[in-house]
């Protein structure tokens, strides 16, 4: 099993599209996808999952039915199913994590949700954010090698070892906040590979080379400093965190936005690389890091969302009608073209973990 991080100190550039449709599209390939929502806006989980699933997942016991003040038939009715079947034993990451947060106990572990054959899910939920200053305080205390620290920053490299072994996944895509936050920290370090979704623009140019020196620290510090003092009966993630590289998410083009000014910061985007991110592997300095170069699928979206599937998976009943169907067909091309190559560059050297 290899896990990969999409992440990007910069919202708004398309990392959670992206995670869904490479799950989506790795899946379709062949491979057994685990897919960990990590951020706290739990966007991924609202892909994958419809409303009325997610309120009888997050137990909202007053969750309106449509016009009402009381619980939809519905929910029940997915309740009752969720108790029936194998999702009874479903929970978000914020649940597993909950006895730390009580001082309770260590992470109580879930099924993961099954989306389809060969890919599932383990939920994010709005609550995760409260694990942040949890986590804020352990991290000094793991220096140390205080246990009760070393299982709280170990929570998700567990979360995620336990459900990919319960579904015998070979590849892990988490997702993460745009910040660099203590989550981001314990999410990060149990991550194998890190890829980069980028816009050309300023924003992401800053937030690489914010990123690039966070990365080495957290990577150092863990390997030399913590790891050395986590025992043998605790699992701890090796903090790797390899860079595989980045893929470029290209914008909707403004009138107030020349093309002149997006390739300004396209060309940039390489050395920027090179020097924040790559700047303690100088051997790799020769490669090219760019996986990809996505295009805007604007028009596809909307239908995406409401059809809840993946854009290079949309039918004529969807309301891909006439031409944009062979729109839908590019869409599918470039994404396994883009799958095709993530799973070459995790069979170079370094890449396996």
């Amino acid at each position: 099993m290899i896990s990969i991080a999409l992440f990007n100190n910069k919202g708004g550039v398309g990392k959670t599209t992206l995670t869904y449709h490479l799950a989506h599209m790795f899946q379709r390939l062949g491979h057994r996808v685990l897919a960990v929502d990590l951020d706290p806006q739990a966007n991924l989980t609202s892909m994958f999952l419809n409303e009325e699933y997610l309120a009888a997942l997050w137990a909202e016991p007053e969750f309106p039915a449509w016009g009402g003040n009381t619980e939809s038939s519905l929910i029940k009715q997915m309740r009752s199913a969720m108790a029936e079947s194998d999702m009874s034993d479903a929970g978000t990451v914020a649940a597993s994590v909950q006895p730390i947060m009580e001082g309770l106990g260590d992470v109580t572990f879930y099924q993961p949700i099954e989306i389809t054959d060969g890919l599932w899910l383990v939920p994010g939920d709005l609550e995760l954010s409260a694990f942040e200053d949890r986590l804020s305080a352990a991290w000094p205390l793991c220096f140390t090698g205080d246990l009760a620290a070393i299982r709280t920053t170990t929570a998700f490299h567990r979360i995620i070892e336990d459900a990919a072994r319960r579904v015998a996944a070979d590849l892990v895509l988490i997702d993460v906040g745009p910040n660099l936050g203590a989550i981001n920290r314990a999410a990060l370090l149990a991550a194998d590979t890190v890829l980069m979704p980028l816009a050309a623009d300023l924003f992401s140019l800053r937030g690489l080379r914010n990123l690039g020196p966070a990365l080495r620290a957290w990577r150092s510090t863990w390997q030399d400093t913590v790891l050395p003092r986590v025992p043998p009966k605790i699992s701890a993630p090796e903090g790797t965190m390899r860079p595989i590289g980045y893929v470029i998410m290209q914008p909707t083009m403004r009138l107030d936005r020349p093309v002149k000014a997006y390739r300004r910061w396209l060309e940039r985007i390489p050395s920027v690389f090179v020097d924040s991110v790559l700047a303690d592997a100088p051997d790799q300095a020769g490669e090219s890091y760019e996986v990809a170069t996505m295009r805007n699928y604007q028009s596809l979206m909307p239908l995406s969302h409401d059809a809840r599937k993946p854009m290079f998976d949309l039918k004529a009943a969807d309301g891909a009608l006439g031409s944009t169907q062979a729109y839908v067909a590019k869409c599918r091309a470039e994404f396994q073209q883009l799958a095709e190559s993530l799973l070459s560059r995790l069979e170079t050297p370094g890449g396996r973990a």
